[in-house]
């Protein structure tokens, strides 16, 4: 062992790390919930704190509550920290342009701060101002025009439209007649742009934007990046989770697991000096990344696994059940199994721990949410989204300004499954309405919601209680749905209000349009000959050009895609007045 890890004493649990401490229970109906764990050293003494702490070198650390018995795992603060900062980063607007003498005093002072530093100085040919410092004398251009220097500007907007409208890559070059590499320059180029639009428009959002209600759906989607090694043909699979708004359509976050400003090899060396492996894993200096030794424990983990039964028929309730016996089969409940036999790590950039990534995304949009009234989230079945969307949003749940739902979907039905399921519900409400002539349909569905509301049943290990929805669609036509923050000081038809609005369908949305849209993220096609592994020829290989896609997507989706009601989701929202069209991003300047 190092004498750098020997030096490392562990905490009970980490330290704090930006004002972020997690560790505590995320069950809501217990009072441990959001009371973290005290940090002092281990000892012989028994903290008597409401936690007994257990765990630690190959197995994972975990606090046991004393109140309600769960085993919530120990996380790196750190990693939690460092992983909303990098996804807070899309949202900080470009610096002011200043002088840029680095030894004058009005080096850090911008342009705009007034004419006790600076002096207008006319323009440039190509349209730029001229500024003359006060504080030195000398003259410097600040560029009003994003496209200066960039050759074949005219067709930006041509290459951004092809982009947005499934052209593959190849495809794109030869009807824009430039090089690839000149794609990947104008790729680079409208991610950066798109980067200054969002910080610009959704700073309202960060300064407390008053919203009376957010209905959230959030789930998970994969992507797969080709191999671009001969020998190693294991592709790349990365895991995106995003959060969309019912009312408006408004995709407030997708975050790739993914951070690209990392070397691979300095950091694999870096954590053999600090002898990480060797340290429990949330108190490692590397938690939040995919390390080679963790791919092969986390290989180790699937190899135990029980697999699915196959052959036997499935409904929306087996699904759920199952689900929770994988969470159970977990070593810890909150990491999602996302790397497989023929999966690797990429070669550029490093993968981010699912896990981490789903608490930045919901510390994201905590700072978003800071004038909304109240907030409900209907979630993907999932551990890890669960946990981070409870420790995110503790001190609103505490409050009763957010709710959280599972939603479970079947998706496996065929259409005329499907058409038989809805058939069958239309029949149910019919005799409901003719029951109760006096009621509207609205109440006649919620009516029916509050009948089931008392037949629920209680699934899995946690025995958490699921309503099957009474009125399936097309996109969702077998729904089971659970309530994760009921404190029971609901009346039933405002519960059932709550239950009828649960619903994938916003975030579904846009991973359809984002696969339909952009050929890059359209499923791959595995074949017999590659022994299990996908190849797909519109597929990236490098996994930041599919972080940056997703960004430039999801400004087209909310400010540039109308829909039937000729608005964009921005507009409905209240962050537009209007329709943007590419070239307002394309030429966006922020100063």
């Amino acid at each position: 062992m190092s004498k750098i890890s020997t030096l490392i004493k562990p905490t009970r649990i980490p330290a704090a790390a930006g004002g972020i401490q997690i560790n505590y229970c995320k069950n809501p109906a217990c009072q441990n919930y959001g009371v973290p764990a005290l940090e002092k050293q281990s000892g012989r003494k028994q903290m008597n704190d409401g936690y007994m702490a257990s765990g630690g070198g190959a197995s994972i650390p975990v606090l046991k509550c004393k109140l309600c018995g769960e085993f919530p795992p120990i996380k790196s603060n750190i990693a939690v920290s460092e992983e909303l900062a990098r996804l807070l980063a899309d949202l900080i607007p470009a610096s002011d342009p200043s002088c840029p003498d680095l030894q004058c005093a009005s080096h850090n002072i911008p342009v705009n701060s007034g004419k006790g530093h600076y002096q207008s100085y006319g323009m440039t040919h190509s349209g730029s101002k001229r500024y003359l410092c006060k504080g030195c004398g000398k003259t410097f251009t600040v560029s009003s025009v994003s496209t200066l220097r960039q050759r074949h500007s005219d067709k930006n907007q041509m290459i951004f439209s092809l982009l947005m409208n499934k052209s593959p890559m190849r495809r794109i070059c030869e009807v824009a007649e430039i090089n690839p590499r000149t794609l990947y320059q104008r790729i680079d180029f409208f991610h950066e742009q798109c980067k200054a639009f969002v910080a610009a428009h959704e700073r309202p959002l960060l300064e407390g934007m008053a919203i009376p209600r957010l209905y959230i759906a959030v789930d998970r989607q994969d992507y797969t990046v080709n191999w671009s090694n001969q020998h190693d043909k294991r592709n790349v699979v990365m895991h995106a989770v995003g959060s969309a708004d019912h009312g408006t359509g408004y995709v407030f976050g997708m975050h790739l697991d993914f951070d690209p400003s990392l070397d691979p090899a300095q950091i694999e060396v870096d954590a053999a000096t600090l002898n990480d492996q060797a340290i429990s894993y949330p108190f490692r200096r590397y938690a939040r990344l995919w390390l080679k030794s963790d791919y092969t424990d986390h290989m180790r983990q699937r190899s135990r696994m029980r697999k699915r039964k196959s052959g036997v028929a499935r409904d929306v309730t087996t699904d759920v059940a199952d689900t929770y016996d994988a969470f159970a089969d977990r070593l810890d409940v909150e990491v999602p199994l996302s790397q497989s036999f023929d999966t690797t790590l990429p070669d550029k950039g490093m993968q981010v721990h699912g896990e981490y990534t789903l608490y930045g995304h919901f510390l994201y949009l905590k700072r978003l949410f800071g004038g909304v009234e109240k907030v409900r989230f209907f979630m993907d079945q999932e551990s890890g989204i669960r946990a981070a969307c409870l420790s995110a949003f503790c001190d609103e749940v505490k409050a009763r300004k957010t709710d959280a739902f599972y939603v479970r979907i079947n998706k496996d039905l065929t259409v005329n499954e499907r058409r038989h399921a809805i058939a069958i519900s239309r029949s149910e409400f019919d005799i409901a309405k003719s029951n109760h002539p006096g009621l509207k349909d609205s109440e006649v569905e919620i009516q029916l919601i509050q009948n089931r509301l008392l037949n629920m049943a209680a699934i899995g290990k946690w025995s958490d209680r699921w309503l099957l929805h009474p009125f399936p669609s097309m996109s969702e036509p077998e729904k089971a749905i659970c309530y994760l923050t009921d404190y029971g000081d609901y009346a039933a038809d405002h519960l059932a209000r709550l239950y009828s609005k649960a619903s994938l369908h916003s975030i579904d949305r846009f991973f359809m349009q984002l696969r339909r849209r952009v050929s890059l993220f359209e499923r791959p096609i595995t074949t017999s000959s590659a022994q299990g592994c996908s190849w797909f020829g519109y597929s990236p290989y490098n996994p930041e050009v599919a972080m940056k896609l997703l960004m430039i997507f999801r400004v087209f989706y909310n400010y540039v895609a109308v829909g039937k009601d000729k608005k964009t989701p921005a507009m409905r929202l209240g962050l537009a007045k209007k329709k943007v069209c590419m070239d307002d991003i394309i030429s966006f300047s922020p100063n």
